[in-house]
């Protein structure tokens, strides 16, 4: 029989030490697990120094190689997939500690890997998983964190888990909704640009060439579009074409924009502007109402504070005009007014959203309420993306067929003159 020294976890995750007598390691582990113990490291007591020297390389160079893979961002699906299957795994019984282990080793992506490799280290190291979760901002927004707090509190990790999963999950189908509706009409504006500049560059002057040596006289669309080509083509400041200028002094002025659009006053412009737009700002208001109302929903759900919550609701609105109004139901709630008065006031809320929340207020149901406002308005905000994909399909393709026509008529109009003199 020889002593052996463990380090182990019990059922909820605390982690305790001490010294065990069996005739192998083995043994000494099934020991343990009998205690209902999950042992994390097991030696020899006359090995122990230099099997304590050991752990402490072992482990410092898991920390040093999670230093090098923690950095960067991960995609919100990847850290979804990874919310839930750590929800399902802790609900089924095992340990945070040894859920993290059984996640890190199987998770494809190395970011992600080297960072639940160091939440893990931490979490053996004493801390919380809030804690640990809190050194990476990067990764873990406050709202992640602040949820996780309230799930260690309340004892319903698991369950906060799996409603950050679901909320991340709507969250990203609501923004690629956005996004698939804004990447048609980009497509359709560089393929028009691209064909534009062919055109005006390759074709038109060999057109132009060949009327310039009738000497006849050209319509005006002829004459516009083959001054348009000679001035892309021309070389007026340096070795370098007009149009390579022209594209320079575009890109300059989206620079100058996006820079404006970084300051604080250029931003909030920009949102009101995003908002009173036809159709798009309706679009805009509903999917930032959408996700101030799920995020508020979900952290009130989960036991945070509702001043908090208002607090990690005003950084994550994604439109400023939002999260000023959002601002200011903080101030008047924690003066101990309501919710409902100081959303009237901002006029930013549409009505129907005024009056939910009031009967949430009402019935002791808010949490509940906002996240049904949260689901009306993101089947709005579907319809809405619908409705205004099949206003821009069919403008983008007149526009298209506006420029590339109007070059064609400006290079046959000449030649169709000309055949006529000749009848």
């Amino acid at each position: 029989m020889a002593n052996f020294q463990y380090t182990a976890l019990d059922a909820r995750g605390q982690q305790t030490s001490g010294t065990i007598s069996a005739g192998t390691e083995a043994e000494a582990i099934s020991q343990l697990k009998s205690q209902g113990l999950y042992p994390t490291n097991v030696s020899v007591v006359s090995e122990a120094s230099n099997s304590k020297k050991a752990k402490h390389t072992a482990t410092k160079g898991r920390k040093t190689k999670g230093k090098t893979k923690t950095g960067g961002k991960i995609p919100p699906k990847t850290l979804m997939i990874h919310t839930r299957q750590l929800a399902t795994l802790i609900e089924a019984g095992l340990p945070l500690l040894r859920s993290l282990t059984v996640l890190a080793k199987q998770e494809p992506n190395p970011v992600l890997k080297g960072t639940v490799n160091a939440l893990s280290n931490s979490v053996q190291s004493g801390s919380t998983y809030s804690e640990a979760l809190s050194q990476h901002p990067k990764i873990f927004n406050k709202l992640f964190v602040n949820m996780v707090k309230a799930g260690e509190l309340g004892g319903v990790l698991e369950l906060v888990l799996a409603r950050l999963a679901e909320y991340m999950e709507k969250a990203d189908k609501l923004k690629n909704k956005i996004i698939s509706a804004a990447v048609y009409p980009i497509i359709v504006m560089i393929i028009a640009v691209l064909i534009l500049v062919f055109l005006m560059v390759f074709i038109v002057p060999k057109f132009k060439a060949m009327f310039d040596g009738m000497g006849q006289q050209l319509p005006f669309v002829s004459r516009f579009v083959f001054g348009m080509s000679d001035f892309m083509i021309a070389r007026d400041i340096g070795p370098i074409p007009n149009a390579v200028w022209l594209f320079a002094i575009i890109f300059g002025i989206f620079m100058l924009f996006k820079a404006w659009g970084n300051t604080k006053g250029g931003r909030k412009s920009i949102d009101n502007m995003m908002l009173k737009l036809p159709i798009l700002g309706d679009v805009n208001r509903k999917s930032s109402i959408s996700r101030f109302t799920r995020t508020l929903g979900t952290l009130v759900t989960s036991g945070v504070p509702i001043l908090q919550a208002l607090n990690i609701t005003k950084e994550t609105a994604g439109n400023v005009i939002i999260s000023d109004a959002i601002e200011k139901i903080h101030d008047s709630v924690k003066e101990g007014e309501s919710v409902v008065q100081p959303m009237i006031a901002t006029k930013v809320f549409p009505d129907m959203v005024v009056s939910m929340v009031d009967v949430g207020e009402e019935t002791g149901q808010l949490p509940s309420m906002l996240l049904k406002i949260a689901e009306v308005y993101d089947d709005e905000v579907d319809s809405g993306i619908t409705a205004l994909t099949s206003v821009i399909e069919p403008l983008m393709i007149v526009f298209l067929a506006l420029v590339v026509g109007g070059i064609v008529v400006a290079l046959f109009l000449p030649m169709i003159q000309i055949i006529q003199s000749l009848q």
